[in-house]
């Protein structure tokens, strides 16, 4: 477990607009979630850093953006209308449902407090309903995905035929995702409207356990660029009564989360159970006919699963930080300045001082060009606006004072070391590009 409250990171996020209760205003909606403007900041780097590194710096990937809404047939091929279940459990008292496995029988419910009331568990689909067109009746049903990897799944034979990729490719899709989770909990952690980024890789079946080390070690890669420790990063071999349905070999990858050691992100190979699913359902081949004239075959399937949500939550755990300057209690978030949501900050010492707002909106015009997530903040003095700096994490702050206009030369503090520099104006963007 880290040393990190989770209350700490909750009150962090809503104080300074990372993340907000969904629909807060009208008491809130359990398992759901609202982004303020750090927080979609955030959110952001670090999906297009995953998407950097696994489709824009890779010749074996090809993006995808599937429909949420997608044709029923798709999930009952898939095994989801039949299979996507969490047994739940129902206090007779007061009604509250919770998963089984987070139910302790011996003990009262922990929200009515009452003992021996819980009634006998039952299986309970995930999967929101919906209804598409004006008509609500069998024939029209859908559901909200419940994952994004049977987009790429249907859209497999499409790319195929458009791109005629060598073997093994991957096709990689970042997107909501919603599942009608019995208990939502811990922040943003367990909740019930989520994005994923996944890649489905199609490998001859022979080659899947290079595959699969590949891959293994391309996560962990990913994983230090998030800025998480290795020694917060944790392997879980899942055993087989424990692997989804469709499953052959499944790691875990856990993290040290306030609330304890828990998934970050999933390893799986899939088999060639999903394109065989289609090709039995729709009676169109799957299979992938090799450039040099031999057997074509179903391509066996490498799942890298990547939760946004348990990413970030995973990037602020790691970056929190406290410390003591100056007598007094000091928290900051200690982010990679490549997913720093404010790269840097621009404040004139006094803002009632003309010739100082000045020049500070002319260096801020200047770094915004060049850096884009650039903040202007002239409230309060100076220390404090460097506290609020530290708490959302940004790397640095720009300060124009009464010297720099006499000698063009701005001060430059470090968020981590809290050291001030004095450098030229003109090599702030040398100095500055993080």
């Amino acid at each position: 477990m880290s040393d990190v409250k989770l209350d700490d990171i909750v009150s962090l996020c809503k104080r300074r607009g990372f993340i907000y209760q969904g629909s807060e205003i009208y008491g809130g909606l359990a398992g759901t979630w609202d982004y303020g403007p750090l927080g979609v900041a955030l959110k952001r780097n670090i999906q297009n850093l995953w998407w950097k590194a696994f489709v824009e710096e890779r010749d074996d990937m090809y993006g995808v953006d599937a429909a949420i809404l997608m044709n029923k047939k798709v999930w009952e091929a898939s095994g989801h209308t039949e299979t996507f279940n969490d047994p739940a459990v129902e206090c007779g008292n007061c009604g509250t449902r919770f998963r089984e496995d987070h139910v302790d029988y011996t003990k009262p419910c922990p929200v009515c407090g009452k003992k021996d009331t819980y009634r006998q568990a039952y299986q309970f689909n995930l999967m929101f309903k919906t209804h598409v067109g004006a008509v609500t009746t069998d024939e029209n049903l859908s559901y909200l995905r419940p994952e994004t990897a049977q987009g790429m799944f249907t859209n497999y034979k499409n790319v195929l035929d458009s791109f005629y990729p060598d073997l093994p490719f991957g096709l990689a899709q970042q997107g909501k995702a919603f599942r009608n989770e019995i208990s939502p909990r811990d922040f943003v952690f367990r909740s019930r409207e989520f994005e994923q980024m996944e890649v489905e890789y199609f490998v001859n079946p022979n080659n899947w356990e290079e595959a699969f080390e590949k891959w293994r070690g391309d996560i962990h890669e990913f994983l230090k660029n998030l800025g998480l420790p290795e020694e917060k990063v944790h392997e879980l071999e899942v055993p087989e009564e424990d692997r989804a349905h469709y499953s052959k070999r499944t790691i875990d990858f856990e993290f040290d989360y306030p609330h304890g050691k828990a998934e970050l992100l999933g390893l799986a190979y899939r088999t060639n159970f999903d394109l065989m699913n289609i090709q039995n359902a729709t009676g169109k081949g799957m299979e992938y006919r090799p450039k040099d004239g031999s057997d074509p075959f179903v391509p066996h399937v490498i799942e890298p699963s990547f939760g946004v949500e348990r990413s970030l939550m995973a990037v602020l755990t790691a970056a929190y930080s406290e410390d003591e300057q100056n007598g007094e209690k000091r928290s900051y978030l200690k982010l990679p300045a490549h997913l720093a949501p404010v790269k840097v900050m621009v404040s004139p010492l006094l803002k009632n001082k003309p010739e100082l707002v000045e020049k500070a909106r002319e260096v801020y015009k200047m770094l915004k060009k060049e850096f884009g997530a650039v903040m202007w903040d002239d409230n309060g003095n100076i220390g404090k606006r460097y506290r609020r700096q530290d708490e959302i994490g940004t790397p640095y702050c720009v300060t124009i004072d009464f010297d720099t206009l006499e000698d063009n030369t701005v001060t430059v503090r470090n968020r981590d070391t809290t050291d001030q520099d004095r450098t030229p104006v003109d090599n702030l963007n040398a100095l500055l590009n993080v």
